[in-house]
């Protein structure tokens, strides 16, 4: 095959696709023993040089390569749905942002950070999302659960490893997951409600 042809199958197999592509699957399309890693990713490299210029940008994320809108698209793509309230409550973002960037942690370690209670329902929501697992237990009474963020997470807010989070002040940390997050629901139907009271919410494990 010429180099245009796989530009041509790399294409739009990734345009057509709802889910990033390793670079095994992208082989499969030609037979893996026809076009090794290398070169898929020499190719891959060349297509993004071809879209350079284009509203769309392909990327390579923690678990495959995928094509994306450019972020500066996002104040024309966010007139699509100009009466949408914002989705994130700002306690979902705070246990958010103190997972990522403080990983692995319990829910009592959070509650110790935020200063309040960390309700089920954030938990389970952000679980629900596919943005945090836990990762293991504590050897402490109880044996509370470590949780940390998904390959998931950082499919959905654009990086490759968990050392692509920012170098921010704690002030500075919701503010960027608010933003990035926003522009990620302008393209995304999925919702992270929370009702007003879990702020109050007792936890139930520390």
């Amino acid at each position: 095959m010429t180099d245009s042809e796989i530009l041509k199958v790399l294409e739009a197999a990734l345009l057509c696709t709802e889910e990033p592509l390793n670079l095994s699957q992208l082989r499969q399309l030609f037979g893996v023993h026809e076009i090794s890693a290398d070169q898929m990713r020499h190719h891959l490299a060349m297509l993004q040089l071809d879209w350079n210029d284009r509203g769309l940008e392909l990327v390579s994320l923690s678990s495959g390569w995928r094509f994306q809108s450019r972020p500066e698209m996002q104040p024309y793509l966010a007139r699509l749905n100009p009466d949408r309230p914002p989705k994130y409550s700002r306690a979902v973002l705070e246990t958010l942002a103190i997972i990522a960037w403080r990983q692995p942690v319990t829910r009592g370690d959070i509650e110790d950070i935020r200063g309040v209670g960390v309700s089920t329902q954030i938990v389970r929501t952000l679980e629900d999302r596919g943005w945090i697992e836990v990762l293991g237990y504590r050897d402490a009474p109880g044996r509370p659960a470590l949780l940390g963020t998904t390959r998931q997470f950082l499919d959905d807010l654009g990086l490759r490893s968990l050392q692509d989070l920012p170098s921010l002040d704690e002030e500075q940390v919701q503010d960027v997951f608010m933003q990035q997050l926003v522009e990620l629901d302008n393209t995304q139907q999925g919702t992270l409600h929370e009702p007003d009271t879990t702020e109050h919410e007792e936890s139930d494990e520390k």
